[in-house]
């Protein structure tokens, strides 16, 4: 979807649709979820801290979140994709791939499939979704983002070399800012500069995602739609009003979120703990997270992880803390060549 939850912000109070907004919860700690174009045009984005987003937008509007709307409106979404397919993994309230190998509707195209989901969208919900048409998963979720808002990007086999060649590699997802960065340093800006070298090469610098780097430098992703998702994890964290100094004072903000966390974990009581972690994010945003092994949701070993993470704040205030848990993966990935939709 397009802007999805500013969309909807948008489309429900006519006020909103021709000024810069942003969707969040307005306060001196609070984050953007996402932001509509105008408000992009400024620099504004999602996960942008809003003293951040007003000094570069200061006209911009924060819009609280609704959850309870989006989710209603992502149903609405899957009940039409559901028209055209049952295999769909939803990625998040805005966000799936469909695979349409075997559907009928429209003569069996992709392409026109996309068409007629992003118009009937648009008619029945009065929003905008663009499309990624593609034989896999990566180069449809890359195609997806090619022509927004409101447009579709089909990539066919015969033409995967020429789309990927010259792809920055920050584009592929699992590659953030630092990585991008650490494969500059070596000459690697574009899938054309890993397809040059080797997996042992790229091992040194992204470790284990060296494989999947190198076969998404020539296109090619086997994974299948994961329909049912296994949950992995599990995590609860809350941004603090003032920055923490000492280690005593985020004990006592542990002490509130174990609750919490326990709470939650009961609805997944059936599935096994592996791990355990603690997440600090500090004043200047910079963030860092302890894990170990664990076979249980242990309050004493998050008190000694926290000890850990905060042996790493140099004098930093912590403005974060978070707490996860682990699960033993339940759910293998089987190779597949079939064609998906990415819609975003």
């Amino acid at each position: 979807m397009d802007c999805f939850y500013a969309a909807v912000e948008m489309r429900d109070n006519p006020l909103y649709k021709d000024i810069p907004i942003a969707v969040g919860w307005d306060g001196p700690r609070s984050v953007l979820c996402t932001s509509n174009y105008l408000a992009r045009q400024f620099g504004v984005k999602a996960a942008m801290p809003v003293s951040t987003a007003k000094r570069l937008c200061p006209n911009l509007t924060i819009v609280n979140g609704r959850m309870s709307v989006y989710r209603e409106v992502s149903q609405q979404i899957r009940a039409i994709f559901l028209q055209y397919t049952e295999i769909i993994e939803p990625l998040s309230l805005d966000e799936a791939y469909l695979d349409v190998t075997d559907s009928t509707v429209c003569h069996g195209s992709a392409t026109l499939i996309a068409k007629k989901i992003r118009e009937q969208i648009e008619q029945e919900l009065n929003l905008t979704a663009s499309a990624g048409i593609a034989p896999n998963k990566f180069l449809a979720k890359i195609a997806s983002d090619e022509n927004k808002p409101n447009g579709q990007c089909v990539v066919t086999p015969d033409g995967i070399a020429d789309f990927v060649a010259d792809m920055p590699l920050k584009k592929i997802p699992g590659i953030g800012p630092k990585t991008a960065e650490k494969l500059s340093n070596r000459g690697f800006l574009t899938c054309a500069d890993v397809r040059a070298s080797n997996v042992t090469e790229l091992q040194s610098i992204v470790g284990k995602f060296s494989n999947a780097l190198y076969q998404r430098s020539f296109g090619v992703d086997n994974r299948n739609l994961e329909v049912s998702r296994m949950r992995k994890s599990l995590a609860i964290e809350t941004t603090l009003a003032e920055d923490l100094i000492s280690e005593k004072e985020c004990i006592n903000v542990i002490d509130d979120l174990f609750i919490k966390l326990e709470l939650r974990l009961e609805k997944h009581a059936e599935r096994i703990i592996t791990k355990q972690g603690v997440k600090l994010k500090f004043a200047d945003f910079n963030q860092t997270t302890v894990e170990q092994q664990s076979h249980a949701c242990d309050k004493k070993q998050f008190m000694e992880l926290l000890t850990k993470a905060m042996a790493r704040s140099e004098n930093r205030g912590v403005r974060l803390v978070g707490l996860t848990l682990g699960f033993a993966d339940e759910h293998h990935e089987k190779n597949s060549g079939q064609l998906s939709l990415a819609y975003e």
